[in-house]
């Protein structure tokens, strides 16, 4: 997986979260220079319609994307604990 999208909130805005060095140079060709730092610490949200063209342009330029709600990552973050 190269990015992850989680959903956040009711109205599905989503932390964005590169998980390789390949996503996150490919983040870093979509975001302005004073935005990656936000990127590498996960403090980027993007609206669910953003998420939409992001994750379509991403897939087609090759890259893994997982999406996930923030329940599913809770449940996930648990069993591996």
């Amino acid at each position: 997986m190269d990015i992850c999208l989680v959903n956040i909130d009711k109205n599905l805005n989503k932390s964005l979260q590169p998980t390789s060095a390949i996503g996150m140079l490919w983040l870093q060709t979509h975001f302005e220079d004073d935005q990656w730092e936000a990127l590498s610490n996960n403090q980027v949200i993007v609206s669910n319609e953003n998420s939409k063209l992001l994750v379509k342009d991403a897939i087609s330029a090759g890259l893994k994307i997982k999406s996930f709600s923030g329940v599913s990552m809770l449940d996930v973050f648990q069993k591996k604990n």
